[in-house]
């Protein structure tokens, strides 16, 4: 094992997010990981015809582009690895060629799927052979929709890979499928590690497309020789990380003990709890938590929160209107508002797709007879109020599962920059809040990497390195009482409007 305290060691992380992606190098020297971003490009879901998808191609291109920069800049990169968001895929023919592009999770193909789904297996049955949660946008039911068309395109299909084992593919030629990412399908056995066959049986899905499942830290391939020459640049291992975007960011944590919860915060808000196995009862079926895989062998026991998608799409619609406000204006804006005047569901169906989001936030309020917020500041109020107690309803729900007591929240990822809602989360749970780091995702694809060069001991290790790298700030609770009378005017609401 080579000495992290004397030895550099640099390392590619390609992070994909939802709107966006970025090419972070990790320099691991002296027991610290500093960051470099190289390269960020738009990941902007594109409606071809009917259908919302990705623009994989484009993803690719600007894969290979961090990767020449990085050689530009004379930098020696030891190995690559790639996390990207869960669920969705590609097709892959015979020849090994792409068979289209990768639908969006968003994407209405998918609507109706879960009942039809329920026709053919129960959902009791179904969450107990997956400990999954129910979601329209999990992999099972693009793949139903696609069997329930008869789509030519599933059924000449040689392989599936999920979205970061399609760029690993077109990195290394190796199709493989990442443990982390394959827990999102709903179609994985935790008892046996393998994919669910009576179930894509019962769905009349092929069996023959599902590749072999392989862990975080494992070796994928080396970059292929044509890449190479293309790029004019050496063959670098790539390593599968934690693929799945979660998985990486959890990764990024460095709570110690076991009295705390996380918050990876950006687009979505997954928040929940590590453990060696999943939870599969009552309890996390009644109150649709999921088990999602974690890497070193954990499994993330979690509650998935529209997050900040609300207010990115707000934006959006602001913009359109020629209102060209910034985040950091409209968390201002949202701060300088009473608090405590109107409250939404943040997972109400209503505000899953795209388009027209502060007439939607209004048109929750109306229908459950609350005040409705008019301006920007109140309606970012609305929104990040809710956001918060819908973490301490998430939080109380996870104690009940594990009879634990939660002391801590620990917030990492884009969102925590948002210093209102990590003060809002404070103040509704009444428990003591840590944010940091930011790049949270990148970080623990960094991690995983390093730890399997060697670089890094063990989990241990990584923690200490990232506690040692990047700063945290800490939140304490302020008007807790003024926010328990909040939290049960909230409970009533969400109740009334399932």
């Amino acid at each position: 094992m080579e000495n992290s305290n004397t030895a550099a060691s640099q390392f590619l992380a390609f992070d994909f997010g939802a709107s966006s992606g970025r090419a972070i190098l990790g320099e691991i020297k002296e027991n610290k990981l500093t960051l470099k971003e190289i390269h960020r490009f738009s990941n902007e879901p594109v409606i071809f015809s009917k259908h919302l998808q990705w623009d994989i191609l484009r993803l690719c291109h600007e894969v290979k582009q961090g990767i020449l920069k990085c050689k530009n800049e004379g930098i020696h990169i030891r190995s690559i690895g790639v996390d990207t968001w869960g669920v969705d895929f590609g097709l892959l023919d015979e020849e090994g060629e792409l068979m289209g592009n990768s639908y969006h999770y968003r994407d209405e193909r998918t609507q109706g799927m879960m009942e039809k789904c329920f026709t053919k297996i129960p959902k009791e049955e179904l969450f107990k052979e997956t400990g999954l949660q129910f979601a329209s946008y999990n992999t099972i039911y693009q793949l139903l929709s696609m069997a329930e068309k008869r789509d030519k395109k599933l059924y000449d299909a040689k392989t599936l890979l999920l979205m970061p084992d399609l760029i690993n593919y077109m990195l290394t030629g190796e199709k493989v499928s990442e443990f982390t990412e394959v827990t999102t399908t709903q179609l994985y056995d935790y008892t046996k590690s393998c994919w669910k066959e009576n179930i894509l049986e019962k769905l009349n899905i092929p069996k023959h497309i599902f590749t072999g499942i392989i862990k975080p830290g494992m070796t994928v391939g080396s970059l292929k020789e044509d890449i190479c020459r293309e790029l004019n640049v050496p063959s670098i291992k790539v390593i599968a990380v934690g693929g799945h975007d979660t998985a990486s960011a959890v990764a990024a944590v460095p709570a110690v003990g076991e009295n705390h919860v996380f918050i990876s915060s950006g687009t979505w808000s997954l928040l929940g709890i590590e453990n060696d196995r999943p939870i599969i009862n009552d309890k996390v079926y009644k109150y649709n938590f999921t088990n999602e895989g974690g890497v070193n062998d954990k499994v993330l026991l979690l509650k998935n929160i529209m997050g900040l998608w609300i207010l990115q799409e707000c934006k959006r619609d602001w913009e359109k209107q020629g209102k060209i406000i910034g985040f950091p204006e409209l968390v201002s804006l949202g701060a300088s508002e009473e608090g405590g005047k109107s409250f939404i569901d943040p997972d109400h169906e209503l505000f899953y797709g795209p388009g027209n989001m502060p007439e939607k936030v209004k048109e929750f309020c109306r229908n459950t007879n609350q005040i409705i917020p008019e301006s920007i500041g109140e309606i970012v109020r609305c929104v990040e109020e809710s956001l918060a107690l819908k973490y301490r309803w998430a939080i109380e729900k996870l104690e009940e599962i594990t009879s634990k007591k939660i002391d801590t929240v620990h917030m990492v990822g884009g969102g925590i920059q948002d210093t209102l809602l990590c003060q809002l989360t404070a103040n509704t749970t009444g428990k003591r809040v840590v944010a940091g780091p930011v790049e949270a995702t990148a970080i623990g694809n960094i991690i995983v990497q390093a730890q399997a060069s060697g670089i890094i001991k063990d989990v241990a290790h990584g923690k200490e390195i990232i506690r040692n790298s990047f700063e945290m700030v800490e939140y304490k609770a302020m008007d807790n009482e003024k926010y328990a009378v909040n939290y049960e005017r909230f409970l009533k609401i969400i109740s009334q409007n399932k």
